[in-house]
Formats: structure tokens, sequence, C-alpha cells
């Protein structure tokens, strides 16, 4: 069992995204790989690293456990150290659907939100396949990782507001391997 200060695994991403350890961007997209793997606490104990983002964020009195639904907690995290505004009421997945700019084709490091049964879901674009984005966000399966989720969920993806676009934007074409996931809770 690990330390609850250190509830992070020390695992490399997955082979078949280790390409995104090479991207030179998007600045939302490299603060995310950075936390790629932090754990949400054992029951009632809560990872500090997690509570760290709230109070970072001034939402320590709105945001108390980690068993609480924070994939918009790791995104406002995530826009905060890129320096972009985290949208208002950024605890909220769906918020992030008024974020940035519309993306009309989901590309590498754009803002995804999704609906589920009970709420929504907002992650990253790191890619996809026939049926399925490639998401890197907080709250899937309790922690930070990349999964697939059914593009048929798909409310809306948002594109940061660029001084300048990196140029690494681009659409990603993905095998279609790993469990497809249906609800990020």
């Amino acid at each position: 069992m690990p330390d609850l200060a250190s509830l992070r695994e020390r695992l490399p991403l997955p082979a078949e995204y280790a390409w995104l350890s090479k991207e030179p961007g998007p600045k939302m997209l490299l603060e995310a790989l950075s936390l790629f793997g932090t754990l949400e606490g054992p029951g009632a104990k809560d990872n500090p690293t997690i509570m760290a983002w709230a109070a970072e964020l001034a939402l320590s009195k709105t945001y108390s456990h980690d068993s609480i639904p924070w994939c918009g907690l790791f995104m406002a995290i995530v826009a905060k150290r890129a320096g972009k505004q985290p949208v208002d009421s950024s605890l909220w997945a769906l918020s992030w659907a008024d974020f940035g700019k519309l993306a009309p084709v989901p590309m590498l490091g754009d803002v995804l939100t999704f609906k589920r049964n009970g709420g929504g879901h907002v992650a990253l674009y790191v890619g996809e396949d026939f049926g399925a984005y490639h998401c890197l966000g907080g709250n899937q399966s309790d922690k930070v990782c990349i999964t697939r989720i059914a593009k048929s969920r798909l409310y809306r993806a948002r594109r940061p507001d660029y001084q300048a676009q990196p140029d690494n934007v681009r659409k990603v074409m993905l095998a279609s391997s790993g469990k497809l996931s249906t609800n990020e809770a």
C-alpha cells in the first residue's frame, strides 16, 4: 500500500502512448502528463495532492474529499498551470463545454466534454480510433490516466485560446486497443 503522500503510480505511459512524452505541447497536455498516475485516496482517505489542487484553485470550501468527482478539478489545475483561465463552475464537467473556442474537429490537447448517465466528464484529446476518443483525464478509474470513450458520447470539443497554436496540434489516429469506458465517475 503506497504512502498517502505519494499516491502516484511510478509507471511510464503505456507503450501505445509513449510517443506523448516527446510532444512539445500544447501546454495543457504537458501539464496533464506531468500528473499522470495520480491516484484517488482509498476509502475515506484523501490524496493530499488532489486536495492541494483544490487549495491552489481556492476551491477548498467547495471541494472537500477526493471521492467527489474530480475530472473538472483536474482540468482546472491543468488549465491554471498552463496559463489558461479555468471556466466558472470548473468542478462541473460540462461547464468545460464553454472553455476556449469551438473545435469542429478534435485535435491533440483539445478539451472534450462527454455526457454520461448522472452527469458529464471532461478530459483532453490525445487521439482517436474509429469509434472512440483516447482521453487523458482525472477521475478515470480513480486516477489520472488515458482511457477510451465512445465518440457517440461527445458533447463538445473545445480548443484553448492560443496566441500561437502549437504546430503539433493535429488529429491523431490510434489503434482500437483497450477497454471502452462507460462511466468515469
